[in-house]
C-alpha cells in the first residue's frame, strides 16, 4: 500500500489521537490517508484533519494485514541481550517522525538487571519525548515495554519517561539529521 493513498475504513476502529495520546473511535466509512507506516503501527490523517495512530490489531479495517509478531528483530537472536534490547528499541517510532527513537536520541539509558532464578533479566529504560507536552509518552512507553517483554531472556521491562535533560535536535544521530534534512 502506498503512503498517502486514500482508504475508506471497512469497519469502526479505536485509534490514538496524536499528539494528545487520548483514544477515539473512527467510524466505518471514514476516509483516511496513510502518512507513516513504521514499527508495526500506522499514522493516518482523516478527511477532517488530525493525526491518528492505528495499532496492528485494527489494520484489517484499512485492508491491510498485521505484521507477524516477532520476539526480536530478524537476525538479533544470536547477539548479546543488550544488543537485542537496542535492536528492539530501534523498531519503535515516534508516530509523527519517520525515525526510530534511538536515532532520534530519545533513549537516555538502558540497563539490564541481574539474572533471576529463571535465567531472565529485567530491563529498565529511561527515555524522553521531543516535546514535554506530548501526550504520546505513555503510549510509546507501553509499546516499548510490550516489545521488550517478548524477548525470551527478558522477565520484565520498565520504561520511564523523563525530561531532564530536555531533548534537543543535537541529540539525534547524524543519520537521523540527514534523513530529516537538518543539515
Amino acid at each position: 500500500m502506498a503512503t498517502h493513498e486514500e482508504i475508506e475504513l471497512g469497519r469502526e476502529i479505536d485509534t490514538i489521537v496524536i499528539p494528545h495520546g487520548s483514544t477515539t473511535r473512527l467510524p466505518k466509512g471514514t476516509r483516511v490517508r496513510v502518512l507513516q507506516q513504521l514499527g508495526g503501527s500506522i499514522t493516518v490523517t482523516t478527511e477532517y484533519g488530525g493525526l491518528y495512530r492505528v495499532d496492528p490489531e485494527s489494520l484489517d479495517a484499512l485492508g491491510m494485514e498485521a505484521p507477524p509478531v516477532a520476539s526480536a528483530p530478524e537476525g538479533s537472536a544470536d547477539k548479546p541481550l543488550e544488543d537485542q534490547v537496542w535492536d528492539v528499541l530501534r523498531t519503535c517510532f515516534d508516530p509523527e517522525i519517520p525515525v526510530n527513537i534511538v536515532e532520534l536520541g530519545l533513549v537516555y539509558d538502558c540497563r539490564l538487571g541481574e539474572l533471576d532464578a529463571a535465567g531472565k533479566r529485567a530491563a529498565a529504560i529511561q527515555m524522553t519525548l521531543t516535546a514535554p507536552g506530548c501526550g504520546m509518552g505513555d503510549v510509546l512507553a507501553q509499546d516499548i515495554q510490550k516489545r521488550l517483554e517478548k524477548l525470551t531472556q527478558i522477565a520484565s521491562a520498565k520504561v520511564e519517561v523523563v525530561f531532564d535533560p530536555p531533548w534537543n535536535q543535537s541529540m539525534m544521530s547524524e543519520a537521523a539529521r540527514l534523513q530529516l534534512g537538518f543539515y
